[in-house]
């Protein structure tokens, strides 16, 4: 795999540490500074409109700019809100410090765009590898961000984590320099490239549609069941140490196998790859509704992390496969905005959902998502091995 491809998961990896680091902060600091317990989740809510925001605009501006520009838009405005925030917890002003948690949402939002661009570093015959290396990253930040977040709170003398956010600003700063350094295709001209399809014929491409539900679905069930995890733990009676334990196991489950997901890929193909992955996440929910024990919770998110690596990024090499290459800023958008609107969706309505409906009717309402993506994909399977036939 080149040099670009493994500086892409650098950056990453950086990425994913500072969303670990601001997770770990953001509402702990919302519940200092908000003039009401009815605000105290607002920055976090204000940080995920961000990111969805962002998701369009980011992959219009890199396909007319190109992604070294857009990328590096995407880190000066992470500086941007990451200083903004010190700023704010400074002089203790929270409306500051919403808008400074919006500004990191979009930072992130442009970010999310990494994998896609590790496709086009690369040759053709390896790009499920080089997805799949460009998320590896998230183990580094696996380790990194939870003991950056604890060394952050430790250096802070004013108790509101101004250093969480300062050492925000180093890790954009260090990516914004990596990407200096790589070498991504030029941005194509306007008179070679012709106009993009509407989205409507864009859509109408063989599985398009169904590898964006795939990648949704994915990420919704684990964002909505990893976020509801804690809670569930904590009410059980376990302490915050074990929680976040389990969290750790679970993103090392989400990103360790992606150093060998893009051979699988090319072994076995996309569609079965996102079938075991829907094959993981039902067996996480059998496991997270038949007991309440560290080894049931640990073992479930492990599998849900696995399941979600293999759904989500054979989600994304097949949809990278089903749209011509001048619809390519087009199509992104849409996959973008329709993936992270739904996890920003999730993240708001997990804690909502673990107190009304509880733990074990929060499992049960995922399986049919789940069970609708590998019917989809056992159809598509059957169909396209009777047409080779």
């Amino acid at each position: 795999m080149n040099r670009n491809v493994w500086m892409l998961s650098v950056c990453q990896a950086l990425l994913m540490t500072g969303n670990i680091l601001l997770i770990s902060v953001i509402g702990l600091v919302g519940k200092q500074l908000a003039p009401s317990d009815n605000m105290i989740t607002l920055p976090v809510a204000l940080q995920f409109l961000g990111l969805m925001c962002a998701t369009i605009p980011a992959s219009l501006i890199m396909g007319k700019l190109g992604r070294k520009k857009g990328f590096s838009i995407g880190n000066i405005i992470g500086i941007t809100g990451a200083s903004t925030v010190a700023y704010a917890l400074s002089n203790q002003q929270f409306y500051l410090f919403c808008a400074g948690a919006f500004l990191l949402g979009i930072g992130i939002g442009f970010g999310t765009l990494y994998r896609f661009a590790a496709i086009e570093v690369c040759s053709e015959e390896v790009r499920h590898r080089a997805i799949s290396i460009s998320m590896a990253g998230g183990v580094f930040a696996a380790f990194l961000g939870p003991n950056l977040a604890i060394l952050s709170v430790e250096w802070s003398s004013d108790g509101l984590y101004t250093t969480a956010f300062l050492a925000l600003v180093v890790l954009n700063v260090i990516a914004l320099a990596i990407l200096q350094f790589i070498q991504f295709p030029p941005a194509p001209k306007k008179h070679t490239q012709p106009s993009s399809d509407s989205l409507m014929m864009i859509a109408k491409q063989p599985n398009f549609l169904i590898a964006v539900f795939a990648a949704m679905v994915a990420y919704a069930v684990m964002n909505i069941l990893m976020t509801a995890t804690p809670l569930a733990m904590i009410g059980c009676g376990f302490d915050f140490h074990k929680a976040a334990g389990v969290i750790e196991w679970h993103v090392l489950g989400m990103f360790v196998p992606a150093f060998f997901t893009g051979k699988l890929i090319e072994l076995f193909g996309a569609r079965k790859m996102i079938l075991t992955g829907g094959l993981l996440f039902v067996l996480c929910v059998m496991i997270n509704i038949n007991g309440q024990s560290i080894w049931h919770f640990r073992s479930a998110l492990v599998l849900l992390g696995v399941g979600w690596n293999f759904m989500f990024i054979a989600a994304t090499s097949l949809f990278s496969q089903s749209y011509a290459a001048h619809n390519k800023p087009k199509a992104q958008a849409f996959n973008e905005f329709v993936v992270f609107g739904c996890v920003t969706i999730t993240a708001l309505l997990s804690g909502w959902l673990e107190a009304t409906v509880g733990w074990e009717k929060l499992n049960v309402y995922v399986l049919p998502f789940v069970i609708a993506v590998m019917v989809i994909f056992s159809v598509n399977v059957y169909r396209s091995r009777m047409a080779a036939q």
